[in-house]
Parts: C-alpha cells; structure tokens; sequence
C-alpha cells in the first residue's frame, strides 16, 4: 500500500485524496497534529470516518452519510477544529460517466436520498431525465454516494477541483 500523501510531499499545499472529517482547520494542522488516537472513529454516530492513510482518519462516503452531528469534533482532544458553527466543509458530490441516467437507464436513487434537494432531475424529450448537482445547495453529506448503484457519484474538495 503507498501513501498518498507523498505525492505531494514537495508542494507547498497539502491535498487529501479523500475527504477529512467536516470542520478541520486545515490540511497541514490536521497532519502535523493528529496523533491518530481514533477517537473521532468511535465517536461517529455513522461509522463513516475509517483510518485512511498513514492511520489519519478520513470519510467513507460508501460507509453512508455525514449527518454533521460535531461528535468527531467534540471527541478530539486536540485543537484540529473550527467551531462548529462555521460551514462544516467544501466538500462537494460530483457525478461521472458511470451514470445510469447519463447511460440512458431511468434512475433517481441519488435524488431519492438528498435531503436538501441539491439533485434535481432536467426531463429529456426521447430519453431519461439527467441529474443536475445544484452545488451551492450541496452541503456535502455524501448521502448519495452509498446510494448509487453505479459508484458515479464522487466527494470531492475546491482544491481538488482546481487541479
């Protein structure tokens, strides 16, 4: 197993292949100052937050969804984290190629799940309504990821974005 992390071992910023947990401060901070004591595992009321790379705890979005209850926050004994009333994250759903819709294949399970309605589907004249991601509705909970029969749907971050 190789460590992600290393990729990046000589730029300046630090990028996650996976997202951490809602409300971190940074990237760096989190690296530099997590003993990796996995209290934050335990204390997920979802079980989505495993041992990542190097031990660091990261999310699993196909474990289910971030239901931002501040446990992880609560349950970390360092200083790794805003408050908890700030955004939690910019953690974004992305969808892919996979799609059963963008395949001409009638599915709604992501639509289904979102709370916030941050997935709307556009009706198609002769085919099966495509998804739309309304991203600033998008709180990043990742309840469509599990969901997904496919695995189209990604979380991923602004930074991970600009690349």
């Amino acid at each position: 197993m190789f460590d992600r992390g290393r990729r990046n071992l000589l730029s300046r910023r630090r990028i996650p292949a996976l997202p951490r947990m809602p409300w971190l401060v940074d990237e760096d901070t989190f690296v530099d100052n997590c003993t990796r004591c996995n209290k934050c595992l335990s204390a997920c009321e979802t079980e989505i937050i495993v041992k990542g790379d190097g031990g660091f705890p990261t999310v699993d979005f196909n474990r289910g969804e971030c239901t931002f209850c501040t446990r992880c926050a609560q349950a970390c004994p360092e200083p790794l984290f805003r408050p908890t009333t700030e955004a939690a994250w910019d953690v974004k759903a992305q969808v892919t190629q996979q799609c059963l819709a963008q395949n001409n294949v009638e599915c709604r399970s992501c639509g289904d799940m979102c709370e916030v309605q941050a997935i709307r589907f556009k009706l198609q004249a002769g085919g099966v309504a495509q998804p739309v991601f309304e991203l600033d509705v998008c709180n990043g909970c990742g309840a469509c990821v599990a969901t997904c029969p496919t695995s189209a749907i990604t979380m991923i971050t602004s930074q991970q974005e600009e690349k």
